[in-house]
């Protein structure tokens, strides 16, 4: 009875377009926020528009920060809350608009023998020096509740957790945290870093490598929301090895029949002829009475040369487009334009089995983003590009670009706006793969010219620089503030002196 009068007393609370649940604010993964009324093209300059604040945490953050407004917080009253994940295993609630300064609620999943996973652990550098929570979690609103992937150390033993938390005091809920386990599944070399999807009362999680460091497998799993019970266990390499899915820690997309979308880096693929193995894959699943069924599949005719070169189609995000239309681009810069009703499978000799194919020069490392019929893509060392979707196809003699080029790996482009207007496109230039630390810039464009920068924060550094930069972080842009990850902070970004 109590959790059902929390339910309902916090979705009287709460106005429904102020908040953001999950990663890349949808299960679409659109990368865009239609509920933004304070930052608009005309007040997001350097003189009007700037860095506030800064929320220092014990470890740094990959996960993108979730927002809800009017939280009651035990002994504080009501909130505006943002929430924050490290990679030193903690979870953070703050008062969105930093008037609290210390935190909300703080919780720890180390403890005596209990550390995270060190990156001399993984064998892998590009998380480091500790890895803990990495994929951006997910947020149930009706129950009121954080759920978390977390990757311990345990007296030696490597685990992996999904930690259900209240939203109100952090507080394990439904007897968790539970353990993840499969046959097969191994909790020192499986990476999650794709975000959490939450569908139907269900938690979805999946799980790519660190640096291909075998064995591995693409992994997705299936968990009751309320219970924490296992449901169903699918992996992309049953009969091989790899077929990660990471998505440049862009999460699974769903659309509204409650399908899945991921798509799998580099391995084996043999379901063309009749085998299991999906390397290079982009698929569409749902659970069945006996588990994960796949419906359908695209996969590029050249997955032997993919797969050989290293250019996961994996490395960017599903986004479910209107029209039955699906967006998925890879490391070799192609970006994929298909039909969720007919993904087409695997075609020899071309792509036709695509409805449209467009090629980069640089790679893609992230998913698009989609807002009022446009398509905004940045690949590796190229700039923004703003494509419009016309009759089913995005329309490439119209295409328009900005004049800035973003180093490898490109970046995770998100629109903020007030419905169809004020669209304003927002990133976050990180470092090269192999270039040295270097503060995090967020840069905001004009959605309606993407030629045309509004402010980045170089522009005003004494005031503006953020921490140091990581790699793959999504900007979360809500009720007039940018929130940015860095190392071992958020830098919090709006506009100067009050609204």
């Amino acid at each position: 009875m109590a959790s059902s009068w929390f339910a309902i007393t916090l979705a009287l609370a709460l106005p429904a377009g102020a908040q953001v649940l999950t990663a890349q604010y949808d299960n679409a993964r659109t990368n865009a926020t239609l509920n933004e009324t304070v930052l608009t093209p005309a007040n997001v300059n350097a003189r009007q528009f700037g860095k506030l604040f800064s929320f220092p945490v014990d470890g740094d953050v990959y996960a993108q920060p979730l927002f809800l407004p009017n939280v009651p917080i035990s002994g504080r009253g009501v909130s505006n809350v943002i929430y924050v994940a490290t990679e030193h295993d903690s979870v953070y609630a703050f008062d969105a608009g930093g008037a609290a300064g210390a935190p909300l609620w703080h919780v720890s999943f180390l403890g005596k023998g209990i550390e995270t996973v060190s990156d001399r652990d993984a064998r892998c550098g590009f998380i480091r020096p500790e890895i803990g929570i990495t994929p951006t979690p997910a947020i149930d609103l009706a129950s009121g509740t954080l759920y978390v992937l977390a990757r311990t150390k345990e007296n030696g033993r490597f685990v992996q957790k999904l930690h259900a938390l209240a939203i109100t005091t952090g507080a394990e809920k439904f007897g968790g945290p539970v353990e993840i386990k499969a046959p097969g599944f191994d909790n020192q070399r499986e990476l999650p870093r794709a975000a959490l999807l939450l569908v139907n009362r269900r938690v979805y999680l999946t799980w790519g490598s660190s640096c291909d460091v075998g064995p591995y497998h693409g992994w997705l799993m299936a968990y009751d929301a309320q219970t924490l019970a296992q449901i169903a266990v699918w992996n992309a390499s049953p009969d091989a090895e790899e077929a990660g899915i990471w998505q440049s820690d862009d999460g699974p997309a769903a659309d509204s029949e409650g399908n899945i979308y991921v798509a799998t880096g580099n391995g084996k693929f043999t379901a063309a002829q009749g085998g299991r193995d999906y390397g290079d894959s982009a698929l569409k699943l749902a659970l069945g009475p006996s588990g994960f069924e796949v419906r359908d599949y695209f996969t590029p005719f050249n997955e032997r040369a993919l797969n050989a070169d290293d250019a996961d189609l994996g490395s960017g995000g599903p986004v479910v487009l209107p029209d039955h239309l699906l967006l998925v681009g890879g490391k070799d810069g192609s970006l994929y334009l298909l039909d969720r009703n007919r993904l087409g499978k695997y075609h020899a000799g071309d792509n036709s089995h695509a409805v449209q194919v467009i090629r980069f020069r640089g790679g893609i490392y992230a998913a698009p983003s989609f807002w009022n019929g446009h398509v905004f893509v940045l690949p590796s060392s190229e700039p923004l590009h703003d494509f419009s979707l016309e009759h089913g196809r995005l329309n490439v003699e119209t295409v328009k670009k900005g004049t800035q080029r973003f180093a490898n790996a490109g970046a995770n482009p998100v629109v903020s706006s007030n419905g169809t207007r004020d669209g304003i496109v927002w990133l976050v230039e990180s470092k090269t793969w192999n270039g040295a630390d270097k503060p995090a810039i967020l840069h905001a464009y004009d959605a309606a010219n993407v030629a045309k920068e509004l402010y980045n924060a170089e522009q005003n550094s004494a005031r503006d620089r953020a921490g140091l930069t990581l790699r793959f972080t999504i900007p979360t842009v809500v009720d007039g503030h940018v929130y940015v990850c860095a190392k071992g902070r958020i830098e919090v970004y709006g506009l100067l002196g009050g609204r």
